[in-house]
């Protein structure tokens, strides 16, 4: 069972709000089956990927793994994976086609909880795709989000509020749901991969779960997948993904803007 130390009584765990939740996420596709790709990090490392089917990957040649693709738009992917050798761990990859750009995400559930530190924590790798013309800028962490607001509709049953409060912290509310009346401050990550387009990531102090999402801000959709531990104790790697309704705009004086 998960640890209830510092949670509100009645808080919920990540399986109670996970079903239902990929409602309006934008469907799977099986567009990268049958191919293969590499890719360079800027950190030096590289990976090759061969998709040998709809569900399963492999890299660097090893063992094949399940993952998922979401063609969010024609030249950008969400790509999701699982390790069966390292369950307590989930990689995204963005890969930007037109660009040849490339971002890593790997979430990762540690096995002890640490007092005021989310247990999943998250890092973030950009690269190229390997064969591909690069152009553009490289992704980059962005402050983009900053004094946004919005509502995001996940299902008829899962509405919730963010707030960007900073570079690092975002605000939310469920209005709509299991949690409705819950609400926090977690620490949030966003990155930027093209005009319109983010990487945001959160990681909750209350209970272990973080979460990955590629926003297209055009489109006004979201799509992501949640790590996390469930009231049972299992690790759980759910979907997610959401219609975006702004509410508006905050703009912060020059002498007191967000960290």
């Amino acid at each position: 069972m998960t640890a209830d130390i510092d949670r509100p009584a009645g808080w919920k765990n990540m399986d109670d709000f996970a079903a239902g939740i990929d409602t309006n996420r934008l469907p799977v596709t099986d567009v990268l089956a049958g191919t293969s790709l590499g890719l360079t990090f800027d950190d030096g490392t590289t990976a090759a990927l061969s998709f040998e089917s709809a569900h399963g990957v492999s890299v660097d040649g090893g063992a094949s793994d399940w993952y998922e693709a979401i063609a969010v738009r024609e030249d950008l992917f969400f790509v999701n994976q699982t390790h069966a050798s390292r369950p307590r761990e989930s990689t995204v990859t963005v890969l930007h086609t037109s660009t040849g750009r490339a971002l890593r995400i790997v979430s990762t559930i540690a096995e002890e909880r640490t007092p005021g530190e989310p247990q999943v924590s998250q890092t973030f790798t950009p690269g190229t795709i390997d064969g591909h013309e690069v152009k553009g800028e490289a992704p980059a962490p962005t402050r983009d989000l900053i004094g946004r607001r919005a509502l995001y509709r996940y299902s008829p049953n899962h509405l919730y509020e963010h707030v960007y409060l900073s570079s690092e912290r975002y605000a939310w509310q469920c209005l709509v749901g299991e949690q409705r009346g819950h609400g926090d401050v977690d620490m949030a990550s966003t990155w930027k991969i093209a005009e319109d387009v983010y990487v945001f990531t959160f990681r909750e102090f209350l209970i272990p779960v973080a979460a990955t999402w590629l926003y297209d801000w055009a489109a006004l959709r979201s799509v992501g997948t949640f790590l996390g531990i469930s009231g049972a104790g299992e690790i759980n790697n759910s979907p997610g993904g959401a219609h975006i309704l702004p509410l508006g705009d905050v703009v912060y004086p020059t002498d007191g803007e967000p960290v």
